[in-house]
C-alpha cells in the first residue's frame, strides 16, 4: 500500500482468496472484514484487546483484530471463523459442549486450531496460557479446555 490520506485500496488474503478493499489507513483489521467483507465472525466485544471475540489468524499464529490496522495485514494470510472450514476443532465445541451464547466462541475457535496447528503435543500448562488469551462469560472454560484436548495428538488427556 502507497501512503494515502484519505481511502486506498488494500489488496488483502482472507481466507486463502485475494480482495481488494477500500479503507481508510485508521480502520482496524476487524472493521474492515466485518464492514467491508461481510466476515461477521470475528466479534467486536472490547475493541481493546482485553477479551479475544475478535481474534483471527495472521500467517497461522492468533491476533486480535482490533488492535491490528487493515493496511498491516497486506502481504499476509488472514483467516476468519468462516475460512476453518469444518475444522476439527470445530466439531470438537459441539461434542464438548464448549459454547454458550457463542458470542466469545469464533476467538476460542481460533485460538485452539491455532494451538492445535503449532502444539499437538501441548500439555495442560501450555493450554492455560493459550486460553488466557480470550475471555468467555458463559462457561466455566471446563468445556472449552475438554475440546481442545479432544483434538490435541493423543487424544483426551487428564488434568
Amino acid at each position: 500500500m502507497r501512503s494515502c490520506t484519505g481511502k486506498c485500496f488494500l489488496e488483502l488474503e482472507v481466507n486463502g482468496r485475494t480482495v481488494s478493499v477500500a479503507a481508510k489507513p485508521s480502520d482496524t483489521l476487524l472493521h474492515v472484514l466485518r464492514e467491508k467483507l461481510g466476515l461477521t465472525g470475528a466479534k467486536p466485544g472490547c475493541e481493546n484487546g482485553d477479551c479475544g471475540a475478535c481474534t483471527v489468524l495472521v500467517d497461522g499464529m492468533p491476533v486480535k483484530s482490533c488492535l491490528m490496522l487493515a493496511a498491516e495485514a497486506v502481504g499476509h494470510a488472514v483467516t476468519t471463523v468462516e475460512g476453518l472450514k469444518d475444522a476439527p476443532i470445530q466439531t470438537a465445541f459441539v461434542e464438548q459442549w464448549g459454547f454458550q451464547c457463542g458470542y466469545c466462541t469464533s476467538g476460542f475457535l481460533m485460538v485452539c486450531h491455532a494451538l492445535a496447528l503449532h502444539h499437538p503435543d501441548a500439555d495442560d500448562a501450555l493450554i492455560e496460557t493459550w486460553l488466557q488469551s480470550n475471555l468467555c462469560r458463559c462457561t466455566g472454560y471446563a468445556e472449552i479446555r475438554a475440546a481442545v484436548k479432544s483434538i490435541l495428538a493423543g487424544g483426551p488427556q487428564r488434568a
